[in-house]
């Protein structure tokens, strides 16, 4: 399906189909005796309108729709296949079999030739906008990434010493007196002054 930047109706059923899930939630429910069951969309010839899985059933089911690991599901042919031999003349990032980085780094090296892939921070900034090479705080750009953290023990230890942080700064903003604004001082215009005044006597 193509759409142009115009076809503001096409646009959208193809975003609604990018983005649909692999199972439908509004047909998806549990029945009394704890077993998963999820209705058809279309009725099977022998008039089956729903199906039942156990828990672990349902599981097993989703696990086989997730793909495996490292593997490209963009598949290219024609000239834009991996090994096609004008790939590089069609392609921004001119790599191929005949790509002409390839005939420089094999003039200047005997080391097999590896393509640079995008890092994942410029997979963030290009996919989502999200620039990390620029600090939030300082607002200074080539920040360098340090390190990744993946440990699931430290990333609880960091997240819990920022939660204390927080408890921390909220508690010694409660030991604050309440402010209160200066008191109002007094105008000339609030006194009357009688000069001349009689007591009755």
């Amino acid at each position: 399906m193509f759409a142009d930047s115009h076809q503001t109706d096409k646009l959208e059923r193809l975003c609604r189909y990018i983005s649909r899930p692999a199972l439908s939630e509004q047909r998806l429910s549990l029945t009394d005796s704890g077993k998963v069951r999820y209705q058809l969309k279309t009725p099977y010839q022998d008039g089956t309108t729903h199906v039942f899985f156990t828990p672990l059933d349902f599981i097993g089911k989703l696990a086989a729709l997730v793909p495996v690991p490292r593997l490209n599901l963009t598949r290219f042919y024609g000239v834009f296949a991996p090994n096609a031999k004008v790939r590089a003349e069609v392609t921004a990032s001119q790599r191929g079999k005949n790509s002409p980085r390839l005939a420089e780094h094999l003039k200047d090296s005997d080391k097999p030739y590896h393509a640079r892939s995008m890092s994942w921070a410029q997979r963030l900034k290009r996919v989502f906008n999200i620039d990390i090479t620029v600090c939030e705080a300082c607002e200074k750009t080539n920040v360098k990434i340090i390190t990744c953290i993946t440990d699931p023990a430290v990333i609880h230890k960091i997240l819990a010493h920022l939660d204390k942080q927080t408890l921390l700064e909220a508690k010694n903003d409660s030991l604050m007196p309440p402010l209160r604004a200066p008191p109002a001082t007094a105008s000339f215009s609030d006194y009357i002054i009688q000069r001349d005044f009689d007591f009755g006597a």
